[in-house]
């Protein structure tokens, strides 16, 4: 099956999609809930294909507001805008954007910039992604793993338990130099 609007397209796996000027790349989604890999750097007129590997069903869907200005918005499902994606997002309807299992969506980069995307039923999980599209492409070696960065919520997980710990030493220290004897003196 293949749909297709503008320079974007969902296929199947066994199917064909080649970038005409540029070079094709492959992004997987998994069962684990993740874009691999989660950030890229490809050159203008590069084709990205995001492969379905897994059973659950994902999408394409770029924010809005996080692409360059004069680039086309995409998103599986061949929709217009970041609300009408996420309010037409239907599991198992490739037409309302659902990507199943063993097909892909692509997507040709012709604007330099960054852009955002994300998978509308797992964006809650961290279902996130990042292109940069750089003259030239990814630099030579631009292929090894890429430096994880921690979720805002691990950062708060962090803070809080760093302040209960002191919290904790604090105590402890007031309750060892001052003892924890608090008669006020003999009551007969």
């Amino acid at each position: 099956m293949t749909t297709a609007t503008g320079a974007s397209a969902v296929t199947s796996v066994g199917g064909t999609a080649a970038a005409q000027d540029g070079e094709r790349h492959t992004v997987e989604m998994t069962d684990s809930l993740v874009f691999e890999p989660d950030s890229i750097t490809i050159a203008p007129g590069d084709t990205i294909a995001w492969v379905n590997v897994g059973s659950i069903g994902h999408s394409v869907t770029a924010y809005e507001d996080e692409i360059p200005q004069d680039a086309e918005y995409f998103a599986s499902g061949g929709f217009d805008a970041e609300g009408q994606a996420r309010n037409s997002y239907t599991a198992g309807n490739t037409a309302a954007g659902d990507v199943p299992g063993g097909e892909s969506f692509r997507h040709t980069f012709d604007v330099v910039g960054s852009y955002e995307y994300f998978c509308i039923p797992h964006e809650g999980v961290g279902m996130v992604g990042s292109i940069d599209v750089t003259p030239g492409g990814a630099p030579e070696g631009g292929d090894g793993p890429a430096i994880p960065t921690i979720p805002d919520t691990a950062w708060t997980l962090i803070v809080v338990t760093t302040v209960a710990l002191l919290t904790v030493t604090g105590l402890a220290y007031i309750f060892i130099k001052y003892g924890g004897d608090y008669e006020l003196g003999d009551e007969e």
